[in-house]
């Protein structure tokens, strides 16, 4: 029994030791093939598998492996059909905590403190904000160390390094085998293998997964044109046009000088 008590005690010393490193930002364990670190050797050992290929975790259906137990355990409420996870305002049940989490930010909060300076659009979080302005400016504050591309986001910079220099991992759905290269845009999508197209178009039969996706599609049946250049003053409909016409429009003003 003394045993047994010590033991736990160690144990609780131990997973206090690493709960500590999140906040010290100490990772002594580091990944000898990427140089990767980790602030505990076991998120290192699941890393490792990566560059191994080793999925040691079968799910006894369908024979698919995994490289980690949680990974296989998500996977199994494919074949269940299980939603463990329940929205608390409106009982709506995700099979990940993924879903929940997305479907968090939409039904229960509606406050967006965030106000763009250039066309007064609001956001819920300061990042969206921030990437939303480079839609105004055409900034592309991320550049590639290998060659002289540049990017808005650090989304599509990691990208062109895995597709151009093949630098870092893809990340890969285990459900359909789509890449990603960065881990919260594959819980993005597994929403939508746990989600239906809920959301429909009042103009066109279309349907979408979020209502922001259907907001966004909605500016097509619109007139309203809300992004704008702040060389020339031309408005467009989708912020995603502005940065092309900020490119051609900073050229041409250049040559006029």
């Amino acid at each position: 029994m003394i045993t047994s008590r010590h033991t736990k005690e160690d144990n609780a010393s131990k997973d206090l030791m690493i709960h500590g490193r999140i906040h010290s930002g100490e990772k002594p364990f580091e990944c000898t093939v990427c140089s990767k670190r980790f602030s505990a050797s076991r998120a290192l050992v699941i890393h490792s598998r990566i560059h191994s290929g080793q999925k040691p975790y079968n799910c006894h259906v369908c024979a698919k492996a995994f490289r980690t137990s949680g990974n296989l355990i998500s996977h199994l409420t494919i074949h269940t059909n299980e939603r463990p996870f329940t929205c608390l305002i409106c009982d709506k049940r995700f099979r990940y905590s993924s879903g929940l989490t997305t479907h968090k930010r939409n039904c229960h909060s509606s406050i967006m403190p965030y106000y763009c300076p250039y066309c007064g659009k609001q956001f819920k979080v300061a990042y969206a904000l921030k990437h939303h302005v480079y839609t105004h400016t055409g900034a592309e504050p991320y550049s590639c160390r290998h060659c002289s591309s540049r990017f808005r986001t650090r989304y599509q910079l990691k990208r062109h390094l895995l597709e151009s220099h093949n630098e870092g991992t893809w990340l890969t759905c285990n459900i359909c085998e789509w890449k990603f290269a960065s881990s919260k845009h594959l819980k993005w999508h597994l929403v939508r293998h746990e989600s239906i197209k809920s959301y429909v178009c009042s103009e066109c039969p279309k349907c979408f997964y979020t209502a922001d996706h259907l907001k966004s599609h909605q500016v097509v049946h619109s007139d309203v044109k809300q992004f704008g250049c702040i060389l020339c003053n031309k408005m467009f409909k989708r912020k995603y046009d502005v940065p092309k016409h900020f490119k051609r429009c900073s050229t041409a003003m250049s040559f006029s000088w």
